[in-house]
């Protein structure tokens, strides 16, 4: 096991099998976070909320979309579906979990949707995994740098929502399903890495 990606090849980059399995995980988060949020938007309209709400969307399709240009893939049959190994896993994990505490559907389906995307954001650092000796040419690390600085940005958005005045009376609520999403995301990263040889203390 190692802590970064690699072994690198003479030019720098990451193999072609950790990008293709790195690339699928976070397209696979970053992709439920995008439809996600697209389901939320037409039932928030509170003017600030919403504008977030849609710079995020874009943001989510974005990475999606950077993801699948810059990552040389490679024939991975753990990621095939019919298999029902990696991505049916990853798929489930995505799938929301509104708070019972809190009645109305929209909002509760708002805040799980803002939990599970703190901790995509937060839990995983895609260009920490990149070694001192990675090509700043390359692709593939120059996007899982981009998706590194993007997130935190994010991160302070949902932070805001989750931490605003009109759910100061679901605090503990809020607070437990930021968490338990956190969980979820570092136990599944983590997961994931070591699939690919990687062994390294997951951000919480």
């Amino acid at each position: 096991m190692s802590q970064f990606l690699g072994p690198l090849d003479q030019t720098g980059r990451v193999p072609p099998r950790q990008q293709t399995r790195v690339a699928a995980f976070l397209i696979s988060a970053h992709g439920a976070l995008a439809r996600r949020l697209a389901f939320a938007l037409p039932g928030q309209m509170k003017a600030g909320w919403q504008t977030e709400l849609n710079a995020q969307l874009y943001r989510e399709g974005e990475t999606v979309s950077l993801l699948m240009r810059a990552t040389s893939w490679a024939p991975d049959p753990e990621l095939l579906p019919e298999l029902l190994l990696l991505v049916p896993s990853w798929e489930t994990a995505w799938l929301p979990r509104p708070l019972p505490e809190i009645a109305d559907k929209t909002t509760a389906f708002t805040i799980d949707t803002a939990a599970l995307g703190h901790a995509v954001h937060a839990a995983m650092r895609p260009a920490a995994l990149l070694p001192e000796e990675a090509s700043s040419a390359d692709a593939f690390v120059m996007a899982l740098r981009r998706i590194e600085f993007e997130s935190g940005r994010m991160m302070q958005a949902q932070i805001l929502f989750l931490k605003g005045e009109g759910l100061l009376p679901y605090r503990d609520a809020v607070s437990a399903a930021v968490e338990q999403r956190h969980q979820q995301v570092r136990d599944l990263w983590a997961a994931m890495l070591r699939g690919i040889g990687v062994e390294r203390r997951v951000e919480g």
